[in-house]
């Protein structure tokens, strides 16, 4: 409806939007039906959704079991039409603990329930108390440390009891904390005016990327060994965590690299300026910078070395899938690889989706690129 009302110049209020290009409406027409491809690409998408999330949701949920002891219990319950959730139930503390000795199981709940309280003056500036809180944060792996091996007036656990989502988390809550410092210090050892420094860092990184993970974990396992005098000990799971962290790092300098050569050689001269010196214009000027700039690579990193983790099974070490494939030895349960890759596929991406939601509330958070 139109308004017949006359206004002074420069009177004249705001009107609404019109429906047609606003809202849910307007979203629809902009994103979905703007074009003769886009709407034949958003049918399709219908179509192909129609197909296929009514028969997951069916197996996923109204045709699956939950309660039973064996393959046999779940099949007899609904014909085999859905999923046997009753194996993840019967194993879920295996998946979560690993073999770790059930007697003991309340640190690493402890653990778990200090992990979040450690992360969250580290990932949000606005936290009560924050500059205390940051301390407890940096002392938190040497007290999970504490909680999960033992010693100092626990009973000692060996890491060879370490599995599951226990180990997913040790392996890449560790390899993401000390990377990022490494791999900072690598990405400015590149640069550095220093020779000697910059062709180490150089021959590092480089070495480091040019070779797979899984060759530095075989090398963790079992050759490392023989460049260590005779009779020495050398815990498996931590020469896992070096090789995980010193890979992780490698990227990590490189994503740094790329922010650092995107800072304007003016950012430099003016802190030269200044009077700043090298470290006061790297922590007060260029870092920050950099940082902000390279965030979504960095996370992409940090993802990429979370999934990662699963290739420890290969020498011997339990995560969720190797907990799993062992359980498929029980006769009761065999066959049921796909709950378990699905039960495993969904951890993991809760896991990656909440660090890059992170990620995106971080690069809003700090105004990161030229957005508009």
């Amino acid at each position: 409806m139109s308004d017949s009302r006359e206004y002074a110049v420069g009177t004249h209020p705001d009107l609404p939007p019109p429906l047609s290009t606003s809202g849910a409406i307007g979203w629809i027409r902009g994103n979905l039906l703007s074009s003769p491809t886009n709407i034949i690409l958003t049918v399709l998408s219908i179509y192909f959704l129609y197909k296929v999330v009514p028969p997951s949701l069916n197996w996923l949920f109204f045709d699956a079991t939950f309660n039973g002891d064996s393959r046999q219990d779940c099949r007899e319950a609904s014909n085999g039409a859905g999923a046997c959730w009753a194996f993840v139930k019967h194993r879920f503390h295996l998946f979560v603990y690993g073999f770790y000795p059930v007697e003991q199981r309340w640190r690493v709940d402890i653990s778990f329930i200090l992990l979040p309280l450690a992360l969250w003056p580290v990932l949000f500036d606005k936290v009560p108390y924050r500059k205390h809180l940051l301390k407890f944060s940096i002392a938190f792996p040497f007290i999970a440390g504490w909680l999960l091996i033992g010693g100092f007036g626990l009973t000692p656990v060996s890491t060879d009891y370490f599995g599951g989502f226990m180990l997913t988390l040790v392996i890449g809550v560790t390899g993401i904390v000390f990377s990022l410092p490494i791999g900072v210090a690598l990405a400015l050892g590149r640069q550095s005016n220093m020779p000697v420094l910059r062709v180490i860092c150089v021959t590092f990184i480089e070495f480091i990327r040019g070779v797979p993970l899984i060759t530095l974990l075989f090398v963790a396992s079992t050759m490392l060994n023989y460049f260590l005098p005779p009779g020495t000990q050398f815990n498996l799971l931590l020469r896992v965590l070096i090789m995980v962290t010193l890979f992780s790092a490698a990227y990590i300098a490189e994503v740094v690299r790329g922010g650092l050569q995107a800072i304007p050689k003016g950012q430099y001269e003016a802190a030269d300026s200044m009077g700043l010196k090298y470290w006061q214009s790297m922590q007060k000027i260029i870092l920050p910078q950099a940082l902000k700039i390279s965030i979504p690579g960095i996370v992409n990193t940090f993802i990429g070395l979370y999934k990662d983790t699963t290739l420890v099974i290969i020498i011997g070490l339990l995560d969720p899938l190797g907990i799993g494939r062992a359980s498929l030895a029980d006769t009761k349960w065999t066959g049921l690889t796909t709950e378990i890759y699905v039960f495993v596929a969904i951890f993991f991406f809760l896991s990656c989706f909440s660090m890059a939601r992170y990620s995106l509330y971080l690069e809003n958070k700090l105004h990161t690129g030229h957005k508009r």
